[in-house]
């Protein structure tokens, strides 16, 4: 198998980081890319590139914020004048806002908005055109288990996360004519970073109005540090190897993957292989049988 260009967006932590190593681990040419490569980020970026090597494999980190577009494009054009092309994007990048939804402002959702939905879009614009005019391509999504169902307090995120469903899913049809896969990655409650670096609402009069119901926000972030068995902790590496196996993939590859913390399941792909057949039904009606 030849290896692959592999941009992971959002590899400073996370999955972004375990896929990007992963990936390099495999012998594909990877690029990683997050932010203030020079600044905060500057010793992650040391951090990752030290790890690749340890492993004889050699992985480059560029600088990018998906919130920003000129950034994105500034990154993936750098890359195709590297490598003459873009094998598979992994829109990993993402932030969580977990608190009362009716606190959080406008300005706030935009934000979260930003990274989580038009961060994906900034970057699947700006490598599309390569990836059609090449007869090839894959854009790897990275929702959640919150990208299908709802929790409490989690309604900005999962907002976000249903949306970007919305996109990744539309792809998938569109332009499927021109070799080009999209597909979705759905995990579930892995430990991360993101929930205790969740912003806090920022209308403080609504959110004084809630009273006692605004505390079970800060309640669950201080519980989910113990939330799983500490003799048998959740694998976040599960999640990074069901990306690489993707971009790997000789074969159609599956719309959604759900990934879960072993021994642990939600239903989501219960609920995924239900509307799965609802949504192929109504392509059939519309003559689009093709697209699936």
């Amino acid at each position: 198998m030849n290896g692959k260009i592999v941009v992971v967006t959002g590899t400073s932590s996370g999955f972004g980081r375990l896929t990007a190593l992963e990936l390099a681990r495999r012998g594909h040419t990877v690029v990683a890319t997050m932010r203030d490569v020079e600044g905060r980020n500057g010793q992650v970026r040391s951090e990752l590139i030290e790890a690749a090597k340890a492993e004889g494999r050699v992985l480059q980190v560029l600088e990018m914020d998906v919130a920003d577009e000129a950034s994105v494009n500034a990154a993936i054009d750098h890359v195709i004048k590297q490598h003459g092309r873009i094998d598979a994007l992994i829109n990993n990048a993402g932030t969580m806002f977990v608190g009362v939804t009716e606190a959080y402002t406008v300005a706030d959702i935009e934000r979260q908005f930003a990274v989580n939905f038009f961060g994906a879009v900034r970057a699947d614009r700006a490598v599309l055109p390569h990836m059609r005019a090449a007869g090839s391509g894959l854009l790897v999504h990275v929702t959640s288990l919150m990208g299908r169902l709802i929790f409490p307090f989690f309604g900005v995120y999962s907002a976000s996360k249903f949306a970007l469903e919305a996109l990744a899913e539309s792809y998938r049809y569109e332009l499927s004519s021109f070799g080009v896969d999209s597909v979705i990655v759905e995990p579930g409650a892995f430990p991360s970073n993101l929930l205790p670096s969740s912003p806090e609402p920022s209308d403080d009069g609504v959110l004084a109005s809630y009273g006692a119901v605004a505390a079970i926000p800060g309640q669950i972030k201080d519980s989910s540090s113990q939330a799983h068995d500490s003799s048998n902790p959740p694998r976040p590496q599960l999640v990074a190897d069901a990306i690489a196996r993707l971009v790997e993939a000789t074969e159609r590859r599956p719309l959604r993957t759900v990934v879960m913390p072993e021994g642990m399941d939600l239903g989501v792909e219960r609920l995924n292989e239900a509307v799965s057949s609802v949504q192929n039904d109504m392509l059939g009606a519309f003559g689009m049988s093709s697209m699936i």
